[in-house]
C-alpha cells in the first residue's frame, strides 16, 4: 500500500500543514473516463496539498466504476446576483447550479469551487450543488413592491442546461416563473436539454421576453470530447440554432473560448456554419486562466497536446500582456497585442460576410411585467 505525502507551503498568509495519509494510489486517468480533468488540484485556499505515488495496485483499481456525480441541495439566501463588470452587458444573473457536469477544461468558473472548500479540478465537475429554493426566492424578489425590472441572465457562471438539469428541472421552473410574471430573460448555453423547453421559450419569444445564444467552441468532434466531454456535439448545437429560429427566436452564437493554436483556426468556419443554421448575431471570448485554472489548463495541454503546449501558452500570454491572465476590464475577454488584433479583424470580416453583425442583444420588453394574484394577497376597496 502506498502513501500520499502532503507538501508544506505558504498560501494567503496561512502556513500549510504537512501530514501523511495512507491510501491506495491511482494514476490520473484510471477511473475518470468522460471527465474533463483527471485529478483534483488543491484550491488556492487549501491548507494542505498532496502528491500521489504509484504503489503497483493500478491493475486492481482499473476495475472500479467510473467516478460518479455527487449532487446536493443548497438553501440559498439570495438568488439574483448583481454584475459589476462592464464586459458583461446584463447586470443581473441567476446561477441555479454550483459546479458543472459538462467538464469543460477551460471553464473560467472552476476557481469559484474553492469558495466551497472544493477543488476546481474534478470536484468542480463531479461534486455539484443546486439551489433548491431558487424559484421561491425569485418569486419573493418579484413580489417586492419596489422591484425594478431588468433582463436576467440565466446560468452565466455555470451552464443552466448542464446534464443534471434533465432530472432536476430547476431551470425550467425558473423559466416558467419568468413567463408567468412576464419577466425578460437571457440564456447562453451549450446544453441540448434546452430543446426540452422550446414550448416555454416560444411563449416567451411571442412576448419579446427572451434572448438565447448557443456556445460553439469547435466543430471537431474529437477535440470536443477532449475539451468539453459532457457537452452536446457540434452538430447538436447547430441543430439547436435551427430549432430556435423555427419558434421565432433569432439566436446568437458565441465562439468561446478561442484558444490559440487549438481552435482559433476554426473561427471563420464556426461562424459560417452557425449563420447557415440560423444564428443572427455573434460574439467571441479568448481563453481566460484565472487562479487555479492556469495550472489545470497546463496539465490538460501536457496530456493532450504535449508537442505544442509551450507554443499555446506563449500565444496565450501574448494575449494577456505577458501573463497567463490579465483580469483588467476591457481586456480580459478580447485580449491585447498583435494576436488579439488579428482575431478581432478576422471576426469582423467573418460576421459581415455571414450577416452576423447585428449590434448587441435584442431589446427585450421590460414593460410587460405583472404580478399574478396569490392566495393571501391583500385587496383594497377603491
Amino acid at each position: 500500500m502506498g502513501h500520499q505525502a502532503s507538501a508544506s507551503a505558504e498560501s494567503h498568509g496561512l502556513a500549510k500543514i504537512t501530514v501523511f495519509l495512507y491510501s491506495f494510489s491511482m494514476k490520473p486517468q484510471s477511473n475518470q473516463a468522460g471527465r474533463g480533468l483527471q485529478h483534483n488540484t488543491p484550491s488556492r485556499f487549501s491548507r494542505q496539498t498532496s502528491q500521489s505515488i504509484d504503489d503497483g495496485w493500478q491493475e486492481e483499481l482499473d476495475a472500479l466504476p467510473r467516478l460518479a456525480t455527487e449532487l446536493r441541495p443548497e438553501i440559498a439566501r439570495s438568488i439574483v446576483s448583481r454584475n459589476q463588470s462592464p464586459d458583461v452587458p446584463l447586470k443581473r444573473s441567476i446561477n441555479p447550479y454550483r459546479g458543472c457536469e459538462h467538464g469543460c477544461v477551460y471553464c473560467f468558473a472552476r476557481p469559484s469551487h474553492a469558495y466551497l472548500d472544493l477543488s476546481p479540478g474534478l470536484d468542480f465537475e463531479t461534486r455539484l450543488s443546486y439551489k433548491s429554493n431558487a424559484v421561491e426566492l425569485l418569486e419573493e424578489r418579484f413580489r417586492q413592491p419596489n422591484y425594478r425590472v431588468e433582463p436576467i441572465a440565466l446560468g452565466i457562471n455555470t451552464d443552466a442546461y448542464q446534464p443534471v438539469e434533465r432530472k432536476l428541472r430547476l431551470t425550467r421552473r425558473l423559466l416558467e416563473l419568468m413567463l408567468e410574471y412576464r419577466h425578460p430573460v437571457s440564456l447562453l448555453t451549450k446544453g441540448v436539454t434546452l430543446l426540452r423547453d422550446l414550448d416555454i421559450l416560444e411563449a416567451l419569444a411571442e412576448r419579446n421576453l427572451v434572448s438565447v445564444s448557443i456556445s460553439i467552441t469547435t466543430l471537431n468532434q474529437d477535440l470536443k470530447r477532449r475539451m468539453e466531454p459532457r457537452t452536446a456535439s457540434p452538430r447538436a448545437r447547430l441543430n439547436m440554432l435551427s430549432r430556435l429560429r423555427e419558434i421565432g427566436i433569432e439566436p446568437g452564437v458565441m465562439v468561446a473560448p478561442i484558444i490559440p493554436a487549438i481552435n482559433d483556426r476554426e473561427l471563420e468556419s464556426i461562424l459560417a456554419r452557425a449563420a447557415g443554421a440560423g444564428a443572427t448575431r455573434a460574439g467571441y471570448v479568448v481563453l481566460r486562466l484565472p487562479h487555479e485554472l492556469k495550472t489545470l489548463f497546463r496539465d490538460w495541454l501536457a496530456e493532450h497536446f504535449p508537442e505544442r503546449a509551450r507554443h499555446v501558452m506563449s500565444l496565450v500570454q501574448q494575449l494577456h500582456g505577458g501573463q497567463d491572465y490579465d483580469p483588467s476590464f476591457g481586456l480580459r475577454q478580447t485580449g491585447q497585442g498583435a494576436f488579439a488584433q488579428l482575431l478581432a479583424q478576422r471576426f469582423a470580416v467573418a460576421v459581415r460576410r455571414h450577416g452576423l453583425d447585428r449590434d448587441g442583444r435584442p431589446e427585450l420588453d421590460c414593460s410587460a411585467f405583472r404580478r399574478p394574484s396569490r392566495q393571501g394577497d391583500q385587496f383594497h376597496l377603491i
